[in-house]
């Protein structure tokens, strides 16, 4: 994906009016942007270009996973000076809002050039060959579900507080036009549409199907779909969308699907346990992933002791994970150079630089996994009277811990966050997952985040500037 960069990249978002000379481009702009799209090959550059802006430190290359998520879904003892604030949900103040901005304008950005790119794609089905065609559009389709989806969760209710609470607004053209704010419910719909015409779209994706492609395929394009968001990735994200609104289910059906594929393998111990060729992100159980080439600098920065780091107190660290015989725990924490030997930091980005690491460990940034899908399925089957503890003990077995017993169902909310937070630290995750819930107590602060409306992260100010928008708080 490194050479695939050079996609035209919207200066500003199309959903606000400070933006109406966006369509001020010059001639030179307009002949790159005719021939970035008159070719199949620019179809590809461009939807890595996509791909591309989602890897910046702004988005999912720190933020929305190990670095603001994290912080606020107390992940962290120890976090940069200038997230503090954010630790405790104060978000009044420079740095918060320009994180705010940044996330948010990020993600409406690499919305507006998907949408660039389904509508080029309009009546141009000749240009492809094979399925190039449907997959791409299924990707890209994929693609700004999960933006939206992300920005949600963010800069919305939670479904579990409201279906009829004015949110954010749901971008489907691309077009200088002021989008309206869609209410939580119908904007969810608007996210599970998309998925829906996805995962249409991807029927002949080879992960689906089994075609064996290699590169002398189409210079395997169709190569290495973990880090594209594949037909399983979209019932993934299908599964997490609906647990979200509530829909256990649909839910269901979903994860079980994913789970049933066979196409994703637990990570074995062996694979772990020698230092210099470690799978560290569990490669093997991603079912979409980003491919970052910067990921070996950005872990210098954050996760590696500096003084921008983000790190555990070991107390905190053992308090999570209980059993020191977890893989988790075992494995994907290190101690910085130079740094209190009570800091525990996280290992599991870290570029290794034996040449016999493998290429498919390299890079990655994994966004949904195969554990999440026995979550899902647990938590759906504890509202349908199912089996909850198999799909739980399922993921305990394969991290090196001892069986979850009936006991441990009593409270099971609080067993399933526990669960989630040994799984998804540094990952992005676990801030929604309390949010999802409506939780008040979050291990970590004494900040009640249900009572006092923390969960819903205010719209950057200038945005209700834009008629008829009124503050999503």
């Amino acid at each position: 994906m490194k050479k695939f960069t050079k996609i035209l990249l919207i200066g500003c978002l199309l959903v606000t009016v400070s933006c109406n000379n966006w369509l001020d481009v010059d001639p030179k702009s307009q002949v790159k942007d005719k021939d970035l799209f008159a070719s199949e090959m620019g179809f590809k550059e461009a939807l890595s270009g996509v791909y591309s802006l989602m890897t910046k430190e702004a988005l999912y290359g720190k933020e929305l996973t190990f670095g603001w998520l994290g912080v606020l879904g107390q992940e962290w003892t120890s976090v940069p000076y200038n997230y503090e604030d954010d630790q405790k949900y104060d978000f009044e103040n420079a740095a918060s809002e320009v994180r705010i901005d940044s996330v948010w304008t990020g993600l409406y950005n690499a919305i507006a050039n998907a949408n660039k790119l389904l509508k080029e794609l309009e009546g141009k089905e000749n240009l492809f060959s094979g399925d190039n065609y449907s997959i791409i559009k299924g990707e890209v389709l994929a693609l700004r579900a999960y933006l939206h989806f992300d920005l949600l969760r963010i800069f919305g209710a939670s479904c579990a507080v409201g279906m009829e609470r004015i949110a954010i607004p749901y971008v489907t053209e691309y077009a200088p036009t002021i989008f309206p704010q869609e209410k939580v419910g119908d904007f969810v719909g608007k996210v599970l549409k998309d998925l829906q015409d996805a995962a249409k779209c991807l029927e002949n994706d080879p992960i689906l199907t089994g075609r064996t492609v290699s590169e002398i395929d189409d210079n395997g394009y169709l190569m290495n779909r973990q880090v594209h968001l594949n037909y399983y990735a979209v019932k993934g994200l299908m599964a997490r969308v609906y647990l979200y609104k509530g829909d256990y289910a649909n839910a269901e059906v979903c994860a079980k699907e994913v789970i049933g594929s066979g196409c994703f393998e637990w990570v074995k111990q062996e694979n772990l346990t020698n230092e210099s060729v470690a799978d560290l992100t569990f490669s093997t159980e991603h079912l979409f992933a980003l491919n970052i080439v910067t990921l070996g600098n950005i872990v210098d920065k954050y996760l590696d002791g500096g003084n921008n780091s983000f790190a555990l107190e070991e107390s905190r660290l053992s308090e999570y994970y209980g059993s020191s015989y977890d893989y988790r725990y075992l494995y994907l924490f290190k101690t910085g150079v130079g740094m209190s030997n009570t800091l525990r930091y996280l290992k599991k980005y870290d570029q290794l630089e034996s040449v016999s690491w493998a290429q498919s460990y390299r890079n990655k940034l994994p966004l949904i996994c195969l554990p999440e899908m026995y979550y899902i399925l647990a938590e759906c089957r504890y509202h349908s009277s199912g089996d909850v503890l198999e799909p739980l003990n399922e993921v305990c077995r394969h991290r090196g811990v001892a069986d979850l017993s009936e006991a441990d169902l009593s409270a099971f909310e609080t067993l399933l966050l526990a669960e989630y937070r040994k799984e998804v630290i540094g990952g992005g995750q676990l801030f929604f997952q309390y949010k999802r819930l409506n939780r008040s107590v979050v291990p970590g602060t004494d900040v009640d985040l249900a009572g006092e409306g923390r969960y819903v992260i205010p719209m950057p100010k200038e945005e209700l500037e834009n008629p008829g928008w009124v503050s999503n708080q």
